[in-house]
């Protein structure tokens, strides 16, 4: 097996800010800018059909961290915000269940 150089971890976060991305070439993006408690991160996610942008900020989201920075449309995405898709495939945001404390791994 292969080490991978990467660590990866899933962590909590708050949603600070959130808004459209129509610049994309896929429908419905969503730009996020993420505390995780010791940093703040960037997350390009296609959330709209099921998100609103401007109802996003104080959610809590979980973040899946080492997987390397993608650019999207000149937009820096630094981690994966976890979804699971609905019955047509379009993501849905899981988020725990009651506030915990920011930056907190997933075990």
């Amino acid at each position: 097996m292969v080490e991978s150089p990467l660590e990866t971890e899933i962590r909590v976060g708050e949603v600070m800010r959130a808004e459209a991305f129509p610049e994309t070439n896929k429908p419905k993006m969503t730009k996020l800018w993420i505390d995780l408690g010791d940093e703040e991160v960037q997350s390009a996610a296609q959330l709209g059909y099921h998100h609103d942008p401007e109802a996003l900020p104080g959610t809590q989201v979980l973040c899946a961290m080492g997987l390397g920075t993608v650019s999207i449309a000149g937009f820096e995405s630094e981690v994966l915000t976890v979804g699971v898709p609905d019955e047509a495939g379009n993501p849905v945001l899981v988020t725990p269940e009651e506030d915990v404390p920011l930056g907190g791994v997933l075990y």
